[in-house]
């Protein structure tokens, strides 16, 4: 496993809370709101934000996001842990026995940035990104 954050969720304010989180934590924040009506990155200083990182001595400490357009954010839903896997069966293991008496929110599928990817809430109730690079 190459790492496990914690992935926060927001409906219109993330790219305030993530400044602030910087701010606070004295970090590097990288920003990337949605594409436009092209699908090209929004130029527009108020686009909501598609992923963010905050980065700390080179390494990723915390990921956030915008709700996609029309989602509802609320305690409980409002962050994921996300779990960045070695290989792809480390990935696969990991999503099954995640999944177990769970919810697969996403099944595992291969994703535009390069990666295999899939959502899943666990039977307790906590939402989990899991994602491996494809070689």
């Amino acid at each position: 496993m190459k790492s496990v954050l914690a992935f926060l969720h927001f409906e219109g304010n993330c790219r305030q809370a993530m400044h602030f989180y910087q701010q606070c934590l004295g970090t590097e924040l990288q920003l990337t709101p949605y594409p436009n009506a092209e699908g090209q990155p929004s130029s527009d200083a108020d686009a909501m934000i598609m992923h963010s990182q905050l980065n700390y001595r080179g390494q990723a400490i915390l990921m956030a996001s915008d709700s996609a357009p029309g989602g509802k954010v609320h305690a409980g839903n409002n962050f994921t842990v996300s779990v960045d896997c070695e290989s792809l069966a480390e990935l696969e293991q990991f999503f099954a026995v995640f999944a177990d008496g769970g919810t697969i929110r996403l099944p595992l599928s291969d994703m535009p940035w390069g990666a295999r990817f899939g959502m899943l809430t666990d039977k307790f109730g906590i939402q989990w990104f899991f994602n491996c690079a494809l070689s």
